[in-house]
């Protein structure tokens, strides 16, 4: 019951809709759905729904041109996609950037990161900030390696690390630039300064003169985020100052609407989960400030509720299906967040929710193209929307679920049409379906699918495509994905929970009984937060635990500070602490929550053995002698003071009501399905599917083999039957071609995953100069992950080379290094990592796993890859054909360690540098052919071998078609028979290309008139060649296909001719 008789109200203010949960005066709940933009009708949609509801319940008129009184509202919670909005459509404030001289460009240049790798269209995202100003200051690490002989004044950071100040801010030059800003009108500034995460005061400077001038907002980098990187702290406060001015300005129109404003008391909830009051609330925390609140509303009911009295609780999976996307995330008692992401081609480095998005869903369009059945990631919208809003939209997933009958148009208002008085339009859904049919069909030679099949069909590939990060976050985490409860919210979600489930093999599905606006019922749930965070440059070692301690306790007595200010109690405080550590030499930091505190540990906990336990948990191994370093310090504060308990249900007393009978299409056909009104069901009600379960804001479909059950407080928890793999053939069927299209590449992409974790190495982790890939038993490629072009197809070659060249002496738990160009590789730098995949009661290896990483030393004339004036191999470094790298499950370290000096016993090269990272990033890239190997055995253990294997050469048939297709086109538009061009080398070598296209569709790449090898380091060997002709022909096919061995020419629609 809402406290002291007033009203509660929590408002998810999306893009789309305002979704608004409310609390009254003794214990009544409210729910409302309205348009965010509706300006004909309020100019404020939040403050309409308050409106509308206290006018309702008090009884008492409340004109919508008047400002609301207050005196009956005891808080407002609200989310908001306001910020991402401003910062999708480029609409925040105009901004300058200020930043130290030299680095202009810095935040321009970027990570040079390219979305979709065979985009020739690629655009750079435009900068946030219209005007730089470069600042004269400069401050640089001591460091005692440091050859600059620089004598200038020494400060000390707040880490403790000491800097030299090479330069003071020059505050006349500065208030001269700042004032030709001021002079275009911006008033707007964001400030980063090189190493400003440790000594701000130069910062600050800056800071206080932008105001003394004017500049109505000013963002500095360490006060935003005082983490280490310039890039994308600069990105973060750049993201801070475009957007906190939009959302002061949304704050104050909103706030205009009530009289006596001093005595309204709302709260935002931020990207990191947590409620912040509204002068806090910035643009570098709201990012996620809409979805946040669907995170929080499963974790506390689908897991704090949980669920099953007694038992183990179980991690839980969010699964948040809307109309043009599906965002899932994880919770297992505590959030997990994240410090760094990327939104709309802008770097974020700020604490928010692990929240991972896929480009499905109900609006997600619905294509046939080369063969395959395509969902997304082209959405529909909100207009025209689906073919079944009869405006004249495409086909979606939406309409293959009405298709189905899973969508029952009665039971909808009727809101459709060019005038928004119609029902759904199933005549214009089902002409639709039987156009894509007929598509289909004769594609496939024949009139083998019927329009529901290909619905089915597609909403099979839409599963899979959502099933994908739901694998990353669980399966790319080493957790095991069916040991967890999958909470289902969002417009579309309970469509489509039971096949979800189904898919990951998961046995619980929990739907709450507000899932169509969980966001704003999780507001109701959240915590108040607020965070303190320090950067930090100590090892975790017995001699730091008490400056630890020390920082900590300063931290949590902010928070605590903070939050009394706003109103809580301290018995109603509670602090967490949280050490960013990493091992050293490496770049991958973990947030870590301590463990029970022990004699070897901080006072705070044991935060090294959180760190090793998370550590194995997601990389499957330790580095037990490296130091551990502590890069951040932070406490969070919470304020649970306004929690609530939500009304129980009547017990049922009866079998529950029918509403009527539909017929659903299943696998197998029709099958009768009854319908249940939500609002009639009660506590102790349980349904076996198949069964639809309606309420005003969602419809959940419980599938065949489901039983669906009503809980004390009104949510619904499903049963899912184990799943019954359909019976699939090796004969090829167009859907299930899309399905393992879908698995093969998530497997080459979970690998990608844990390399670049588990790497130490810059050019790994950070620049992603890796690739990864499976291949068949013939050493044929069947899917490489999208990362460096270099390296797409030319593994093939390696792992090809490997079986001709190794024979029969390739036995389980070996693994195989090469990086020679005559066996398949690239340049030296480029380590290949080939590991067999065996399976039970198989000789032979049934597939081939494999990833390549540029390592930046293995020896040579010189540090670094390609020395300039090199002419021989052994100049370059490390040369190695085939090598066992781990033999009979044992890494031969050793050898490894021969191989990587051995450059240096030629006259004027040196053995690799940096041996120490050459082996950590190798078991890196043993680890992550593990990881694939994992997952193809889990592939044959669900549909068998044969089944794999025969999939495997139909998707290979597949690529030969959509480049057959694509080379047709380009011979129809021919001039001549050929097409030719020459070039020419510093030196005058040729280099010629002819390439010649039939009307078949068959392409000859023929490099006769090229000049012979040339004295120096730019050959091309065969690998490298094939690569490029590769990347050429992905390019030119203009959407998604699998990347395989026909791309490489052997065999398939493109032939190679090279010059020797």
């Amino acid at each position: 019951m809402a406290a002291s008789g007033k009203f509660r109200f929590c408002i998810d203010r999306g893009g789309t809709f305002t979704d608004v949960y409310a609390q009254c005066p003794g214990g009544k709940v409210r729910v409302l759905k309205l348009l965010s933009e509706d300006p004909s009708s309020y100019p404020d949609a939040p403050r309409e729904a308050i409106r509308r509801i206290l006018e309702q319940e008090l009884g008492a008129p409340m004109p919508a041109n008047e400002p609301l009184s207050c005196s009956a509202i005891q808080w407002i919670r609200m989310g908001t996609t306001v910020a991402t909005n401003a910062l999708l459509e480029r609409k925040g404030e105009r901004t300058a950037l200020a930043i130290t001289r030299g680095f202009r460009d810095l935040l321009y240049i970027g990570n040079q990161s390219r979305p979709d790798l065979f985009d020739l269209t690629v655009s750079m995202p435009e900068t946030l900030y219209e005007r730089v100003v470069e600042v004269k200051e400069r401050v640089v690490l001591c460091q005692g390696d440091c050859q600059l002989g620089l004598s200038h004044p020494v400060v000390v950071g707040s880490t403790g690390e000491e800097l030299y100040e090479v330069e003071p801010v020059d505050v006349a030059s500065l208030r001269q630039d700042l004032a030709a800003v001021l002079a275009l009108g911006i008033r707007s500034l964001a400030v980063v300064l090189l190493h400003s995460y440790t000594f701000p005061a130069h910062e600050q400077v800056v800071g206080e003169v932008a105001r003394e001038m004017g500049f109505t907002h000013v963002s500095l980098s360490s006060q935003v985020m005082p983490m280490v990187r310039a890039v994308p702290r600069g990105f973060t406060v750049c993201a801070d100052a475009y957007l906190t001015p939009c959302i002061k300005k949304y704050v104050a129109g909103f706030t205009s609407g009530f009289k006596d404003k001093e005595h309204l008391k709302v709260l935002f909830m931020q990207s990191d989960g947590g409620l912040t009051p509204m002068n806090r609330f910035v643009g570098s925390r709201a990012i996620l400030s809409g979805p946040a609140g669907g995170v929080v509303g499963y974790a506390v009911t689908a897991y704090h509720h949980q669920l099953c009295g007694g038992c183990q609780r179980l991690p839980v999976i969010g699964f948040d299906m809307g109309g043009t996307s599906t965002d899932v995330s994880r919770y297992t008692g505590e959030y997990e967040h994240i410090f760094e992401s990327t939104v709309a081609g802008v770097v974020i480095q700020s604490p928010q929710l692990d929240i991972s998005t896929v480009a499905a869903g109900g609006g997600s369009m619905l294509c046939f193209r080369a063969g395959l059945f395509v969902v997304g990631p082209e959405s529909a919208g909100a207009n025209p929307g689906p073919a079944c809003y009869s405006k004249g939209g495409p086909l979606t997933v939406t309409d293959a679920n009405l298709c189905l009958g899973r969508l029952l148009p009665s039971y909808f208002p009727k809101i459709f049409g060019p005038n928004e008085d119609q029902p759904l339009n199933e005549p214009a859904m089902l002409l639709g379906f039987q156009r894509l049919t007929d598509k289909v069909n004769e594609a496939l030679g024949g009139e083998g699918l019927s329009v529901q099949e290909v619905a089915l069909g597609y909403v099979r590939v839409a599963v899979e495509s959502m099933c994908k990060p739901i694998r990353a976050i669980t399966q790319g985490k080493g957790h095991d994905t069916s040991s967890h409860v999958l909470a289902c919210f969002g417009g579309a979600g309970g469509q489509h929970a039971c096949a979800v489930a189904k898919a990951l093999g998961i046995s619980t599905v929990y739907i709450h009984r507000y899932s169509g606006i969980l966001s704003a019922y999780g507001l109701a749930l959240a915590d108040v937060v607020h965070e303190a965070q320090e950067p930090c440059a100590v090892h975790y070692e017995d001699s730091t635990f008490q400056y630890l301690d020390e920082r900590l306790d300063v931290l949590s007595r902010e928070c605590v500070d903070e939050l009394e200010k706003q109103g809580f109690k301290r018995d109603e405080i509670t602090t967490q602490p949280y050490l960013h550590l990493r091992y050293d030499k490496t770049d991958c930091p973990i947030m870590c929550a301590p463990l029970k505190a022990t004699e070897n540990s901080c006072r705070h906990g044991d935060f090294k053995a959180s760190f090793t336990q998370h550590y194995h948990c997601e990389f499957g191994f330790t580095i037990p002698n490296r130091a551990i370093v502590v890069d951040d310090v932070r406490v969070r504060g919470l304020g649970r003071g306004l929690s609530f308990q939500p009304h129980p249900l009547q017990e049922a007393n009866a079998p529950p009501v029918v509403d009527t009978v539909t017929q659903c299409y299943f696998e197998g056909g029709y099958v009768e399905t009854s319908v249940y009104l939500q609002e009639q069901l009660c506590y102790g009600h349980r349904m076996e599917g198949p069964c639809i379960l309606i309420d005003t804001n969602s419809t959940i479909l419980v599938e065949p083999g489901c039983v669906a059950s009503i809980s004390k407080h009104g949510d619904v928890l499903i049963e899912v039957g184990s799943e019954s793999i359909p019976c699939v053939g090796t004969g090829l069927d167009a859907i299930h071609l899309s399905i393992f299209s879908h698995r093969f590449m998530s497997i080459a992409e979970q690998m990608g995953r844990v390399l670049q974790r588990t790497s130490i190495s810059t050019n790994i982790k950070e620049r992603l100069d890796f690739s990864c890939a499976l291949f068949g038993p013939t050493g044929g490629l069947v899917a490489n992950a999208p990362h460096i072009p270099v390296h797409l197809g030319a593994m093939q070659e390696a792992v090809k080379f490997q079986i001709q060249y190794l024979g029969g002496d390739v036995r389980e738990g070996d693994v195989i290094l090469s990086n020679h160009p005559s066996a398949g590789g690239s340049h030296l730098p480029d380590l290949t990592v080939i590991t067999p995949v065996f399976y039970p009661e198989q000789e032979k290896p049934v597939f081939f796993v494999a990833n390549r990483g540029h390592h930046a030393e293995i020896g040579g004339i010189s540090p670094g890859s390609m020395p300039p004036f090199s002419k021989y191999l052994w100049q370059e470094g490390m040369c190695v054909k085939s090598f066992k790298l781990v033999q009979n499950g044992v890494f031969q370290e050793e050898g490894l360690v021969r191989l990587l000096e051995s450059p240096g016993t030629q006259p004027g090269s040196s053995g690799s540098r940096n041996i120490r990272d050459n082996i950590s990033d190798l078991r890196a890239q043993v680890a992550a052919n593990q990881k694939g190997i994992h997952l193809v055995r889990e592939l044959i253990d669900v549909y068998s071998l044969p089944v794999v294997q025969a999939y495997m050469a139909y998707i290979q048939e597949n690529a030969e078609g959509a480049v057959r297709d694509m080379l047709k086109e380009v011979s129809q538009s021919m001039q001549g028979p050929s097409l030719s061009a020459l070039e020419h080398l510093d030196d005058g070598t040729a280099i010629q290309l002819s390439i010649s296209i039939t009307s078949q569709g068959e392409a000859t790449f023929d490099f006769s008139g090229t000049g012979r090898l040339v004295a120096g380091n730019l050959n091309a060997p065969r690998a490298v060649t094939l690569s490029a002709i590769l990347y050429c022909l992905r390019c030119m096919v203009a959407h998604d296909v699998p990347l395989n061995q026909v791309w490489a020419g052997l065999p398939g629609p493109a032939h190679l001719l090279c010059c020797l």
